[in-house]
């Protein structure tokens, strides 16, 4: 607790919700001290050396002393090892059993007695200590992880298998430092004996040395001696409680680190620690606040020899230190960058996919599933505040943007349409006739987006009816049986247990009273879970039991998927449902996976021009962790943006996927008009652009599903090995044809906009500009710069707003463009058909052809 949350939580004191906050942090506190073993003693373990290994199809087994470790390459170069016993699945993020081995790919020796994978695309070694180097093909390293460490809780003293594992430890310190001394010239030898060496070191004393601060460099291991990699295993014997884990890795001083999730200070993640547990940070955040709603383990690292992402599936509590290499100077050495995991539990198993960032991404939707391609009409810009009060104050809302010409796709209801909060139902006095609301809107073109909370009042009829839910009901209960209760919104409140399959289909079945009321789409909220409370984390007891698809566990492991599972349970719901529509559902909370059911949105970004900038870099950060559809609250959450802000804002917003405006109930209103005319006209020419451009975000849309490429991609994109494009965070890429450069910075007219290669049209004055390179361009308040690439095709509203016209920007005189279509299949989930274009000159015009090699007319030619 910092000192603002102490001030807050004081304060609370005297409010009837804060005393409740305070009374559920106690029960929390009090329910793990019940429910969950004390950490003692831990004895440390690493793997030792290399006994045997074991051929299988795509790689092998190779065990160790003390360890054993899966190596596998399947079908497209993808990676996956795992020790002690870890599979693949079950997992809450890989799709099915995941890839097939790539039968091509062998065990054999390597140098220095370890032994190696050879595939097409990658090779992985492994060293006879348990290090592990991902390769290219050339022999380049792009990683290379140290042997992990663990730190199991220790037997009760005096046993016998205390002295000989005791023994052991420190036999294996001896014979490990003693032989990796003499292997330095082993690549990442030396460092490896180093470490194995500390933790062997750390071995002798663990047995009187008790848990160890947060932080220190020794911890523990995921599964442990006995774990097997199941979820809600894990575990290891003899003194109770669950083995921690670490794992170190290096990767080429030039490197760069992206994801994590939605991260406010990237997307570049510089030096530090960032911890893996979805959390809500009790108020607005900006750049410094971490970590927030969705965390998940996924890297993705781009340098010079190439680009790799890593997934290291666990959903347990665990912290990445991450520290940049530096190149040295002249002659000095580089000092490589570096990865640290530190896990509190779960199996030690990863995935590594290597390529160039297409052909990445493309490989983790296939791991991952294909993102959820959002209906037309999500694509457009929309509307919600937490405070519209009243079926009447939404009909003005509504009536404004219209009478003003202001495009509107959907206005979204928060927790205030509800009866005193609670979830699936509707304030009779307020909305008496919700159903005939929603008609009326939708015959303007307007949606009505519901929020679902995943808290149920306690006592009330909802809460009975999941009580009847399977064989013990369809909530999260502690150790002892007893229903967990949290503090939410509605006041005392139980939690769907959403890593069950017979909740997850009740659940699912409720939205049947939503879409009854007329709503179109969902937003799930405070669904990390929360739990209010006045000190501590602001969620379930650690202690909590979750069924965890038949595997049991707690919520320690059960934390960070509960929203998984909730959007799971929506998705599949709807889909029962309403089979022939596409469902419209965003989340604010996740986890690998998540694009499979639709996407997430910013949360409670605070109101400033520290967080707009946080605003891009978590929507380009979730991009490059497969979550292609998000977006922030456009105006900030809880706070009243000057008008510069509000549309510097908008003018982001429009060019990200979800574009929508939200505001918290004490906040300053959002609405265009409300910031006076000049706003107004700024605002009306940002939406028709936004409009303009709807086709292409339907083409981007279904080209995510289809290949993993997010709609919002970093600059450098195409060309990962540039290393000033590398370091850009002020500006991205929208799909293959434009640059946008948003204003970032209060009272900036001009800003500087770096290119990548070839030629660039600025779409306001249609000059041309040659990359690679940086430019200064003009940027008003009612505009920022966005840029074309030549050559690009891409499909926009026509003028009349009937239809779908096609739009190229010339080629550069001897060379070719093109682009692909995707046009709107409509509500159902038709793939659509994919058309591709090339554009090249002929004589003095610009000539577009369809794929066979037929001219198309009605072109709009720009860059002439």
């Amino acid at each position: 607790m910092d000192g603002r949350d102490l001030v807050r939580a004081v304060k609370d004191i005297g409010t009837e919700r804060g005393r409740r906050a305070w009374l559920s942090a106690w029960r929390r506190r009090r329910a793990d001290a019940e429910g969950l073993p004390r950490r003692g003693a831990e004895r440390a373990r690493v793997p030792g050396l290399l006994v045997g290994t074991e051929p299988r199809p795509g790689g092998g087994v190779l065990r160790f002393a003390r360890s054993e470790l899966v190596v596998r390459v399947m079908a497209g170069g993808v990676v996956f090892w795992a020790w002690d016993g870890a599979g693949a699945t079950p997992s809450y993020a890989v799709v099915g059993s995941g890839p097939e081995p790539d039968l091509r790919a062998v065990l054999e020796p390597d140098t220095g007695g370890g032994w190696r994978v050879v595939s097409e695309r990658v090779t992985v070694a492994v060293s006879r200590h348990g290090a592990l180097e991902v390769r290219t093909p050339g022999g380049t390293v792009l990683r290379r992880e140290s042997p992990p460490r663990w730190w199991e809780p220790a037997p009760p003293a005096g046993e016998a298998a205390e002295a000989g594992e005791a023994s052991e430890a420190g036999e294996a310190s001896e014979a490990g430092e003693a032989s990796e001394a003499g292997e330095a010239s082993e690549a990442g030898e030396a460092s490896e004996a180093a470490e194995a060496g500390e933790a062997s070191e750390a071995a002798e004393g663990a047995g009187a040395a008790g848990p160890r601060p947060a932080g220190e460099a020794a911890y523990s291991g995921g599964a442990g001696g006995s774990g097997t990699g199941i979820p809600g295993e894990g575990r290891a014997g003899g003194g109770g409680g669950v083995a921690r884990w670490g794992v170190r890795s290096e990767v080429p001083a030039d490197a760069r680190f992206f994801g994590l999730g939605g991260r406010a200070a990237g997307p570049r993640l510089r030096d530090g620690t960032y911890r893996l547990w979805n959390t809500d940070p009790k108020g607005g955040f900006g750049p410094g606040v971490d970590p927030l709603y969705l965390t998940m383990p996924v890297q993705m690292v781009v340098a010079d020899a190439g680009t790799h992402l890593v997934f290291h599936d666990n959903g347990w509590d665990g912290r990445v230190l991450l520290r940049e290499g530096e190149e040295g100077v002249g002659s000095g050495q580089d000092r490589p960058g570096s990865s640290e995991l530190r896990m509190e539990g779960g199996p030690l198993r990863c995935w590594v996919l290597v390529g160039t960032p297409a052909r990445v991404l493309q490989g983790w939707s296939g791991l991952t599933g294909g993102a959820a391609v959002p209906p037309e009409w999500a694509l457009g810009y929309q509307h919600a505040r937490w405070g519209f009060g009243s079926a009447s104050e939404v009909r003005r809302v509504v009536a404004g943007y219209a009478a003003r010409g202001l495009a509107l796709s959907a206005v979204h209801l928060d927790i205030d349409h509800y009866d005193g909060h609670r979830v699936f139902t509707v304030d009779e006095d307020r909305f008496p006739d919700l159903p005939g609301l929603a008609r009326e809107l939708r015959e303007q073109g307007v949606r009505l987006v519901s929020i679902v909370d995943p808290a149920v009042k306690a006592g009330d009829a909802l809460h009975a009816a999941g009580l009847t839910v399977g064989s013990g009901g369809a909530f999260v209960r502690d150790a002892r049986g007893r229903e967990v209760r949290g503090e939410v919104w509605p006041g005392e409140c139980a939690y769907p247990d959403f890593t069950d399959p017979a909740v997850r289909e009740w659940w699912g079945g409720l939205y049947e009273e939503r879409l009854a009321q007329g709503f179109s789409g969902f937003w799930h909220d405070m669904n990390e879970p929360v739990s209010f409370a006045a000190f501590g984390d602001t969620t379930l007891p650690r202690s909590a039991r979750h069924a965890m698809d038949g595997a049991g566990g707690d919520h320690r492991e059960g934390h960070n998927v509960y929203a998984l599972g909730m959007a799971r349970a929506g998705w599949e719901g709807l889909v029962r449902l309403r089979p022939q529509e596409r469902p419209f559902l965003f989340s604010r909370s996740g986890w690998a996976g998540m694009q499979r059911y639709g996407g997430t949105w910013s949360g409670d970004v605070e109101t400033s021009w520290e967080g707009l900038r946080a605003s891009l870099a978590l929507v380009l950060g979730l991009g490059l962790c497969g979550v292609p559809y998000s977006g922030p609250d456009v105006g900030g959450f809880g706070g009243s943006p000057s008008p510069e802000l509000y549309v510097r804002w908008l003018q982001l917003g429009a060019y990200l996927p979800l574009f929508r405006t939200h505001a918290a109930i004490w906040a300053g209103r959002r609405e265009p008009w409300e910031f006076g005319p000049e706003v107004e006209e700024q605002a009306r020419a940002v939406m028709a652009e936004r409009e303009r451009l709807r086709p292409y975000f339907v083409t981007l849309a279904h080209m995510a599903r289809r290949t993993g490429a997010p709609y919002v991609r970093p600059v450098w994109w195409g060309a990962p090995e540039d290393r000033r494009l590398r370091d850009c965070e002020d500006s991205f890429l929208l799909g293959d044809a434009l640059l946008v450069a948003p204003v970032l910075e209060c009272g900036a007219d001009r800003r500087a906009v770096r290119l990548p290669r070839g030629r660039w049209y600025d779409t306001a004055t249609g000059a041309a500009y040659e990359g690679p390179g940086q430019i200064l361009l003009d940027a008003p308040q009612g505009r920022i710069p966005v840029l074309a690439r030549a050559g690009a095709l891409l499909p926009v509203r026509s003028p009349a707003g009937d239809g779908v016209e096609l739009e190229v920007w010339a080629p550069a005189r001897g060379r070719t463009g093109g682009g692909v279509v995707v046009r709107d299949p409509g509500p159902g989930f038709g793939a659509g058909t994919v058309e591709r274009y090339t554009s090249r000159w002929a004589g003095d015009a610009v000539l577009v052809e369809d794929e066979a090699g037929l001219p198309v007319e009605g072109v709009v030619v720009r860059g002439l």
